[in-house]
């Protein structure tokens, strides 16, 4: 078994496991000293938990309780991988700390749950822009609901709170060249990670690693349009952490290189013309 850290804030933490175990192999035992929800993406392996038994397949969720124990084994197929999810206390309250809900050991395979976790996994690949926390958050909320029966209608956000998340919007745009995640931003609102999501997605229609992400882009964007900077340059001075994820993300917004952009904004009109033609 092989965990891979990916992402370690205070109230989430998420890792990418892969075992290699088969039929041959001795079961094993886990043990969770948190709640977690770990989305099985590939291959099978059982679980017996609680005296109950489950086999898990892709798209199935193990559901780990702090303190039980989960006997593992791979009597059908060599190996899995999941990714997991690990929530904190607080985390767990603020979505609803059901113990009947975080002790039925496994959920199979739900459409509800599966296309959430493919989201979490391509974000966990860099192909979208939405925060690991914040599809962490999204998916055990959903799973909360979708197991529970019971979905939560959010009460339309108040005066201040709108004024709230707006507010933090600007405090992001006005610092997006600086790591910021949603533990920062949540201090800056001044309410929890959990609650801040919902508020700011509520009122603003993105989340908040979306909204600092364009917030980047759009940076970036004038710049190649006004100065004649290196790209390299300017994609670490408006907050990207490496030139390849700024060149890819870009791509992806605008459909163009940093570069085929920069020159159609002096004036190349045959760049945006074949951008035109295939639309």
């Amino acid at each position: 078994m092989t965990r891979t850290p990916l992402l370690q804030r205070g109230f989430i933490s998420v890792s990418d496991f892969r075992c290699s175990a088969g039929p041959d192999d001795k079961p094993f035992v886990e043990q969770f000293d948190c709640h977690s929800i770990s989305y099985v993406r590939k291959g099978s392996f059982g679980c017996r938990t609680r005296g109950k038994s489950f086999e898990l397949v892709a798209g199935s969720i193990l559901v780990g309780h702090p303190g039980d124990e989960y006997l593992c084994s791979h009597d059908h197929c060599h190996g899995d991988e999941c990714l997991s999810f690990f929530l904190s206390e607080g985390l767990v309250e603020a979505i609803g700390d059901r113990t009947d809900i975080w002790r039925v050991g496994a959920a199979p395979p739900l459409p509800e749950l599966m296309v959430l976790g493919e989201l979490a996994q391509a974000t966990a690949d860099g192909r979208n822009d939405v925060g690991l926390d914040e599809i962490g958050q999204l998916f055990a909320n959903r799973f909360v609901e979708v197991v529970s029966g019971r979905a939560q209608k959010p009460a339309p956000a108040a005066a201040k709170d709108r004024r709230r998340a707006v507010e933090t919007a600007l405090w992001i745009d006005a610092n997006s060249h600086r790591p910021i995640n949603l533990d920062h931003a949540a201090a800056q609102a001044e309410i929890s990670p959990f609650h801040f999501l919902r508020l700011f997605s509520s009122v603003l229609g993105v989340t908040p690693h979306q909204y600092l992400v364009r917030s980047r882009l759009r940076h970036a964007a004038r710049r190649l349009a006004d100065d004649d900077g290196a790209i390299t340059d300017i994609a670490y001075d408006v907050g990207f952490g490496d030139l390849s994820n700024f060149v890819r993300t870009f791509h992806r917004a605008a459909g163009v290189s940093p570069r085929k952009f920069r020159e159609a904004s002096r004036g190349d009109r045959k760049i945006l013309q074949e951008r035109l033609a295939l639309h």
